[in-house]
């Protein structure tokens, strides 16, 4: 220890001083493991992954069409670097990207879940949301063009994780969307740093 800490402190400041420094350094031991670690999930092996368009998606994939549909559904799976808004502002930002085609409020007809999935040494929180509707979301942000597809769904997902959270957003025909609903939640469950 530093002798004019020694010599000039306290007893017990130079102690809580110690174990200050001691703490920091657990906590910051535990926070540069968690970062070396890989954000990882299991795809089913039906689904095709595509190349991600842009650096904020961190995965995508096509899921094929049920039969009867006209389009596959796509699943994205988003990181923010730590950001990217609070659950709740996320839930809203999704919930209006569906139209009602009766002009109610997609509010009234979404549903969350709430539920955690745990790897060998993390429990993660996740928030889904579920919104039937015509897809009417911006074509990309910041467009005035919108989609504007009848008889869609959009389930999307928060899993908070101490790297920050991570956004998953699957959009399709209704019927493919629902074709899709266990391997989506097996898919959720399966999320864990490595």
């Amino acid at each position: 220890m530093d002798s004019y800490m020694q010599r000039f402190l306290p007893s017990s400041l130079v102690k809580c001083a110690s174990l200050l420094v001691v703490a920091i350094f657990v906590v910051g031991a535990a926070v540069a493991h968690a970062q070396d670690r890989a954000f990882t999930f299991d795809p089913p092996a039906e689904w095709l992954q595509e190349t991600v368009s842009s650096p904020m998606r961190l995965a995508q994939f096509t899921l094929p069409r049920a039969e009867g549909d006209v389009e596959d559904a796509e699943l994205v799976v988003f990181y923010f670097g730590g950001s990217g808004g609070t659950v709740e502002a996320n839930l809203q930002r999704w919930t209006n990207q569906m139209v009602q085609p009766d002009g109610s409020q997609s509010a009234d007809v979404a549903t969350t879940t709430s539920f955690t999935v745990s790897d060998t040494a993390e429990e993660f929180p996740v928030t889904l949301l579920d919104v039937p509707g015509t897809y009417a979301a911006a074509v990309r942000p910041g467009s005035s063009m919108r989609y504007n597809k009848s008889n869609f769904r959009l389930r999307a997902a928060v899993v908070e994780t101490p790297q920050g959270p991570y956004f998953f957003k699957l959009t399709g025909p209704n019927r493919t969307v629902l074709a899709w609903d266990a391997q989506f939640s097996e898919f959720l469950a399966s999320v864990r740093f490595q």
